[in-house]
Order: C-alpha cells, then structure tokens, then sequence
C-alpha cells in the first residue's frame, strides 16, 4: 500500500519542477527575478516614475501636438502653460521643488529658443546640449581609467568603494559606459539629422522617448552590477 508523500517531499518535488521548467523555458530564478524588478523600480525611480515621465514629457507633446494643428505661437503658449501645471503636479507630488523648478526652466528655455528662432525645431536645440555633455563626459571618464556607469550605478548597487580593482565589476562598468556612450552618439547624431530636416514631431518623440531607453540601460547595468559584485567577507568575533 503505497502512503502519500509527506508535505515537505511534496514541496521538494514542486520546487524541483519549477526549477526544471525555469531551466527549460529559459526564464530566471526567483531571486534573479526579484533584482531585476528591483533595478527597474529603481531605474524608474530615477526619472520620477510613471508619473514623472508623464509630467516631463507633457509640455514637449503639448508642444508638438499644437503646432502640428495650429501654429508655432499657440504651440508655445499650449507648451508655458503645460509646464506650469506639470510643476503644480510635482509640487503636489512632495517632488523637490528644485524639480519643478528646472522643469519650468527647460520649458521656458526651450520656447525662448523657438519665439527667438521663429521655428518649431529650435524648441528642440537646448536639449540637444544633453547628449554632447553625456558623450564628453563618457570620453574625459575613461580617459581618467574610471567608466561613468561605475560612477554612477556604484553607489546605488551598494559595490565596493574600490570597484576598479574589481576586474567582474569594472568589466560591467566599462562595457556599460561603451553602450551608454554609444547610445548618447546616436542620440546626438539623430537628432542633428532630423533638426537639420525640419521634422519637429520627430524631435519631439526622440525627447519624450529617449529618457525611457536610458533608464532601461540604466537598469540593466544596475542587475548586471549587483550581480558581478565581490560578496561581502563575513567578520569574525
């Protein structure tokens, strides 16, 4: 007479089950799982979220949206005023009010810009200063031997001080900077390309999309990091 398998077998052999079908469906163990999602909550958490994306991208579409039907001068009052009520959203949100506050600058820059050029495009022509400041400072980081991405995913993967010694953790780092100073050329590049095009809607999609890709590479970088770092010596008493 054969007995049932007590519980603790029964949950070795679900736990070996699950752990197979991972293996064959290629998908990550749990724990791998749940620092991924960690990384992008925290890579998310980096550009406001959701909500903050919204909020930042909201005057560039009002912008955009405007001028595509009625013209560059109710584009930019549609643009002013859109900015005015992302940063009573921040406020509201208890974001830092330097937030709210650089946003209306980058917004009321951007319009001087287009008012002063009498073009739709120029709204675009400060933020196109962003990608050059990304690719110099990838280029003077690695002259100095210490890639961006370590200095700015380090702190936040809780790696050791002296990650440079780490050969696994400068390795992620640098292939990172390399991707990140790729993606900032290209950024820079099809932005020049479509400026010098006069095609303002797809400036303006390169504006509200590129932070997203930026937080993804962000993220990975995060996992991989956490991943690659040496593990903690335990101290004895």
């Amino acid at each position: 007479m054969n007995h049932p398998a007590p519980p603790a077998s029964r949950r070795a052999q679900r736990t070996s089950h699950s752990a197979t079908a991972r293996r064959l469906l290629g998908m990550p163990e749990p724990e791998a799982a749940s620092s991924t999602r960690t990384a992008g909550r925290t890579a998310l958490d980096r550009v406001g979220g959701p909500v903050g994306l919204a909020v930042a991208a909201a005057p560039t579409v009002a912008f955009v949206a405007v001028d595509a039907t009625s013209g560059l001068a109710p584009a930019l009052a549609a643009a002013g005023a859109t900015a005015v009520a992302a940063g009573a959203v921040r406020v509201a949100r208890r974001e830092p009010t330097g937030a709210a506050v650089a946003g209306l600058v980058v917004a009321a820059v951007c319009a001087g810009s287009a008012a002063l050029a009498g073009e739709a495009r120029a709204f675009f022509l400060p933020t196109m200063l962003l990608p050059v400041v990304f690719v110099i400072a990838y280029a003077v980081t690695f002259a100095l031997r210490r890639p961006l991405m370590g200095l700015m995913v380090n702190p936040l993967s809780g790696g050791p001080r002296d990650w440079q010694g780490h050969p696994a953790l400068r390795r992620v780092y640098t292939v990172s900077s390399v991707v990140g100073l790729t993606l900032a050329t290209a950024n820079l590049v099809v932005r020049v390309v479509f400026y010098v095009a006069d095609q303002p809607t797809t400036l303006g999609a390169l504006q509200v999309g590129v932070p997203v890709l930026f937080a993804v590479h962000f993220a990975v970088t995060l996992v991989a990091a956490r991943r690659a770092a040496p593990s903690p010596v335990p101290t004895t008493r």
